[in-house]
C-alpha cells in the first residue's frame, strides 16, 4: 500500500509516499481503508522531533492519527463493526496509528460510525480536534450552564469545536481569534470575541471560569491566570502547566492543569449525533493528495488555518 513515511526529523521535505506492507488485523482489531486523513499540528510538530516524538521514538515511521474510512477487514473477537461499515477514529493515540496511509489497523473500539451527513473528507476532520475540545470540556472540567469559557486560537481546528461544545454544554462563550474570524465564529456560537493582536485578552475577559489555552506558550498562560475568576481552572492543551503558569495559578487562587487527548469511540459517536443533528459544523480549510502531505504540513505550521486541512487518500 502507499504511506507517507519519514527516515529521519526535519522539515516537510522528509514525507515522502512509498510501498509498505498492507497491515493485518489482530483479534480485536478492525483494518479501514483510508478514503481521507486529517492533519493536526501534533503532526507537523513530531515530524520535526518535538509533538509525541519522544512516544514514537527515532523514525522511520507514519504520522497522522485521524482516520476516515470504510473497515474491509474484521478480527476475531469483533462485534461492534463488520466490513463494510463507514467509520472514523483518532486510533492508538500518542501510540503510531499510520493515518497518512491507504489502511490502518486499530481495536475496533477506538472507531465509531462515520456521520450520516457529511462525507468522509469531512468526517477525517473532526476525531482528534473535536475528542480534544470535548474531553477537555467535559473530563478536565464539567461545563455548567452559566459558565463563562475562554476559548484561545478559537478559530483552529480544535477551537472551533471547542467553542461548539461549550456552547451546546450551556456556557457563555468568549473566543479569542484574528478579527476577520469573528463573523464566522459568532455564526459557531461565541458570544464574545477578543483580537489578540489589537487587545490584550484579559483585559476584556474577566472572571472566566474555565480557559482552554490552545495556544500553549507561557505568556499566554500567565495572562490567562489573569482572566480567571477566583477558583477557576486554566486547561494547558499544547505544551502543559509550566512553572512560572503553576506560579502564578498558585497566587491567584485558581487552578491550572495540562491536558492529552485519547482515544475515545463512544465520544465520537455522541459527537457523530452533534454533527448529524445540524448542532456541530466541521471546518474543513483545505483538501490535498496523500503525496502533498508535506505541502499541508507547511501550511499548518503558518498557524492560520481555519478549521482543519485534510489528505485525501
Amino acid at each position: 500500500m502507499r504511506a507517507v513515511t519519514q527516515q529521519e526529523f526535519g522539515g516537510p521535505e522528509v514525507l515522502r509516499v512509498a510501498e509498505v506492507p498492507i497491515p493485518e488485523p489482530l483479534p480485536t482489531e478492525v483494518r479501514v481503508r483510508v478514503v481521507a486523513a486529517g492533519v493536526n499540528p501534533v503532526d507537523h510538530k513530531t515530524r520535526a522531533g518535538a509533538g509525541m516524538a519522544g512516544v514514537l521514538g527515532a523514525p522511520p515511521f507514519i504520522l497522522g492519527w485521524d482516520v476516515s474510512g470504510v473497515v474491509d477487514k474484521v478480527g476475531f473477537g469483533v462485534h461492534t463493526l463488520a466490513a463494510g461499515d463507514e467509520v472514523y477514529g483518532m486510533p492508538w493515540f500518542p501510540r503510531q496509528a499510520g493515518a497518512y496511509a491507504e489502511y490502518v489497523t486499530a481495536p475496533s473500539r477506538q472507531f465509531a460510525r462515520k456521520p450520516a451527513t457529511i462525507g468522509h473528507t469531512a468526517a477525517a476532520a473532526v476525531p482528534l480536534a473535536a475528542l480534544t475540545a470535548w474531553q477537555a470540556l467535559t473530563a478536565a472540567t464539567t461545563i455548567r450552564p452559566g459558565q463563562r469559557v475562554l476559548v484561545h486560537a478559537a478559530a483552529g481546528g480544535v477551537g472551533h469545536f471547542a467553542v461548539q461544545f461549550a456552547k451546546h454544554l450551556g456556557a457563555h462563550v468568549i473566543g479569542t481569534a484574528r478579527a476577520d474570524k469573528h463573523d464566522w465564529l459568532r455564526t459557531l456560537g461565541a458570544d464574545e470575541l477578543v483580537d489578540y493582536r489589537a487587545t490584550r485578552f484579559e483585559e476584556v475577559a474577566k472572571d472566566v471560569d474555565v480557559v482552554l489555552d490552545l495556544v500553549g506558550d507561557e505568556d499566554t498562560g500567565v495572562r490567562s491566570v489573569a482572566a480567571l475568576a477566583p477558583g477557576g481552572l486554566l486547561i494547558a492543551v499544547p505544551s502543559g502547566v509550566s512553572p512560572a503558569v503553576s506560579e502564578a495559578a498558585g497566587r491567584a487562587g485558581v487552578r491550572a492543569t495540562g491536558f492529552l487527548v485519547e482515544p475515545d469511540g463512544p465520544a465520537l459517536a455522541e459527537i457523530a449525533g452533534l454533527i448529524d443533528a445540524g448542532r456541530v459544523h466541521v471546518e474543513v480549510a483545505g483538501v490535498l493528495p496523500l503525496a502533498e502531505a508535506g505541502e499541508a504540513h507547511r501550511r499548518l505550521a503558518t498557524g492560520r488555518t481555519r478549521g482543519k486541512l485534510v489528505l485525501e487518500i
